[in-house]
This record gives C-alpha cells, sequence and structure tokens, in this order.
C-alpha cells in the first residue's frame, strides 16, 4: 500500500464509522446508512471539501467492494425459495420492463436529450438488491412470503442487466461474447453441483473446527470461489459483477447446517463492515456534481426517477395482481424501482464509451441515490401498516396462507 493512499482511507474509514451513526440519528425518517455514505462521499471529495483523492489503491478496493456486494446478493439467494411463481414472474417483469425501458430511451434520443438508447434503456431496468440487503434484512421482510418475490424481483433486476450489459455493450462479436457467457454459466453450473455435493463428513467436522480458529477456513475458501470466479469472467471479458454473483450462489450451496448462519455472519462483517461502504463513500467521491450545474440537468434527475418507477414499478404492479394484494404490490413495484451500484457501472461504461451525456450520468447516478432512499421508504412503511385483515384481493390468499413460489389455483 502507497502512503499517498493512506490519508484517504483514513477519511473514508471515518465516513464509514459516521454513516450508521447519522442513519440512527434520522429516527423514524430510516435513512438507509447506504445513501449517508455516498452523500458523505461527495462532501468528501472535489465536489465538496476535496479532502480525499482516490488513488489505485482505493479504487481497487472501492471495485472489490462492488464485487462483494454482488456476490452478497448471490449468498443471499435461496433457489428452493424463489423458484416457480416467484422466478417466473420475476423474469417476465423484467423482459416487460426492458421493452418499456428501450421506449422510453428511444423518445429521450429522438428528442436529443441522450445518445443511446441502449445504454440509457439497460440503466433503467436495473434493480438494487445488493443494496436492499441489509435495509430489508433489518426490516424483517427477507424471510416473509413477500420477501421470495422481492428476492426474485431483485435477483433478475441484478443478473439480466449484468448479462445485457456483457451482450450489447461489448464491442466484439455479439456470437461470440454470447459464446463466451454460455460456457461461463456451465463452469458456474458445475461449481455449484460440486458446491452441493461437498458435504462429506469429514469435510463439515473439518470447517466446524476451524470456525472460530485463526484459520477461518470457510471463509477463505467463500474468497477464493469469489477471486476465482471473478477472474473467470475477467478471462473471459464479462463483467466482474457477473463472476461475483455466481460465486455467492455456489457458496450458498456450500455452506450448510449449523454453521451457516455463524459463516454468513463472518461474510457480511467483511462486506458490510469494510468493503461495501468504502464502494458506496467512493462513489459519492467520484459522483460528477458539476455536470449538474445547469437547470436543464437537474431536472433530469425526477425524470429518471419517474422513468424508473414507470419502468420497473409498472410491470411489478400488474404481473402480481393474483399473488400479492394491492398494498404488497405497490411496496413491490416502488422496491423494484430501486437502482444504483449497476446504474453506477452502466453509466460508467456509457460516459467512458461517448454514449452517455455526462449530465445524464449523473442524473441517473443521483436519481438511484433518490431511489434507494424514497422507495423503501414508503414501500416498507406501507407493508409495516399492511396486516392481512386490511383486505387483500379477490381470490388472494392472506399473505401468511401461502408457502413462498406457488401462485393460487387459476393464476
Amino acid at each position: 500500500m502507497t502512503s499517498a493512499a493512506i490519508p484517504t482511507l483514513v477519511i473514508v474509514a471515518a465516513a464509514a464509522v459516521l454513516a450508521p451513526l447519522m442513519s440512527e440519528l434520522t429516527g423514524r425518517l430510516h435513512v438507509p446508512a447506504i445513501v449517508i455514505e455516498i452523500g458523505l462521499g461527495i462532501v468528501i471529495g472535489p465536489s465538496a471539501l476535496n479532502v480525499a483523492h482516490p488513488n489505485d489503491v482505493v479504487n481497487s478496493l472501492a471495485d472489490m467492494g462492488l464485487a462483494y456486494l454482488m456476490f452478497l446478493a448471490g449468498y443471499e439467494l435461496d433457489l428452493k425459495r424463489v423458484k416457480g411463481a416467484p422466478l417466473r414472474l420475476a423474469c417476465t417483469g423484467w423482459v416487460t420492463s426492458l421493452l418499456i425501458a428501450l421506449g422510453c430511451a428511444f423518445a429521450l434520443v429522438s428528442t436529443h436529450l441522450a445518445l443511446d438508447t441502449v445504454v440509457v434503456g439497460l440503466a433503467l431496468t436495473t434493480t438494487a438488491l445488493g443494496t436492499m440487503l441489509p435495509v430489508l434484512r433489518d426490516a424483517g421482510v427477507l424471510d416473509s412470503r413477500f420477501g421470495a418475490f422481492i428476492l426474485a424481483v431483485g435477483t433478475v433486476g441484478e443478473f439480466a442487466p449484468i448479462a445485457a450489459v456483457a451482450l450489447l455493450l461489448d464491442k466484439r462479436d455479439p456470437l461470440l461474447t454470447s459464446g463466451l457467457l454460455v460456457f461461463f454459466v456451465l463452469i458456474s453450473v458445475a461449481t455449484a453441483l460440486a458446491a452441493m455435493k461437498a458435504h462429506p463428513p469429514r469435510i463439515v467436522a473439518l470447517l466446524h473446527r476451524h470456525l472460530h480458529s485463526s484459520a477461518q477456513l470457510a471463509v477463505r475458501i467463500s474468497v477464493f470461489v469469489v477471486l476465482l470466479l471473478v477472474y473467470l469472467a475477467l478471462q473471459f471479458s464479462l463483467d466482474l459483477l457477473l463472476g461475483a454473483f455466481a460465486a455467492g450462489i455456489v457458496v450458498r450451496l456450500f455452506v450448510t447446517g449449523d454453521d451457516e448462519p455463524v459463516i454468513s455472519g463472518k461474510l457480511d462483517a467483511i462486506g458490510f463492515g469494510f468493503l461495501v461502504p468504502i464502494f458506496f463513500i467512493v462513489s459519492g467521491i467520484r459522483f460528477d456534481v458539476r455536470a449538474l450545474e445547469s437547470p436543464s440537468a437537474v431536472l433530469r434527475i425526477p425524470l429518471f426517477l419517474g422513468l424508473m418507477l414507470l419502468v420497473r414499478g409498472t410491470p411489478a404492479f400488474v404481473l402480481y395482481r393474483r399473488v400479492l394484494d394491492r398494498t404488497e404490490r405497490r411496496s413491490l413495484a416502488l422496491l423494484s424501482s430501486t437502482g444504483l451500484p449497476l446504474i453506477v457501472v452502466i453509466t460508467s461504461i456509457g460516459t467512458a464509451e461517448g454514449r452517455m451525456l455526462p449530465e445524464n450520468a449523473a442524473a441517473l447516478t443521483g436519481a438511484g441515490m433518490l431511489s434507494v432512499l424514497l422507495f423503501p421508504l414508503i414501500g416498507l412503511a406501507a407493508l409495516r401498516a399492511h396486516s392481512p385483515s386490511s383486505g387483500p384481493d379477490p381470490g388472494v390468499s392472506a399473505p401468511s396462507a401461502r408457502p413462498a413460489g406457488e401462485e393460487e389455483r387459476g393464476a
């Protein structure tokens, strides 16, 4: 580590400590710490105080934080819970969102408000599952029936855009990229199958014996799998987030039994205690506030925020009418419309390739910040006030009466 990186890392670490404390002070507003982390990043960055100056070391840690965030999103995915109706509806919803997004993006390009239909369209189709995980977990939503649907929506809303970025924003032959993507998926599936079978008593005993020792073998294996699949994704010239997400799924299949909660806690500690805050704070430092100096650029923030709600929220509200009641669908629509990490990635690619205006990149990122702040606040408040007796839609059982993944008869 170079000495030039230490002052910035100290400031970033201080911001990481302040963020949850400031989040606690927001009281009933429940402002997520990640939003405060980005805000603090803007304050300490060149747009304000200009005391933090990321170099290669800090930027590498931030990139690792993003990859680890996607790893935790994949790790949180329980395939048994989301299979069936949740996953099928999530896939249908994302395809519908893609069509709506491309239509909206084409309209923006036609009015000279944007440069590229595909880049803007893909940015509008993302869902910030990784960003939302701590918020949803703290709210006690993930273990509910509703949690299975939002997990499926978030999973597809992160995995599908990553795959689309590899296919549509790659400068190579699409057939070659498709082949590499399929090959990577096959390797990931093979690794996942091996993980499912790798539970002989001796290995389980070995992992348990070193669970609290200095070896921390289970954690080391998890980190190895993350780095391995990220490396393979990069070797195939695919996005590193694809490898990180696949690694999360693989590790989740490998980690089972009574030790799973302890291992999960350790993996969370690495992510949310170290790497992930660095990503969000550095994202704030990188945020180009100067691109929003003109009134027209600032007005694009509510425009993109509304488009995110239209693109992701509308399919969620319409398609789930037979499995969720009206209040749950409203909450699902709001939570589905959150987007931030992949928006940062897609806008960075678009700006670097000259396919996105800097003011649109800044406005989309700003809209993503607002979506993570406002949509969960409203959606979770509605869920907390909601009860089965509040009157679900006709033909829909009470939320607690049907296990996740099963549709109503006749759905």
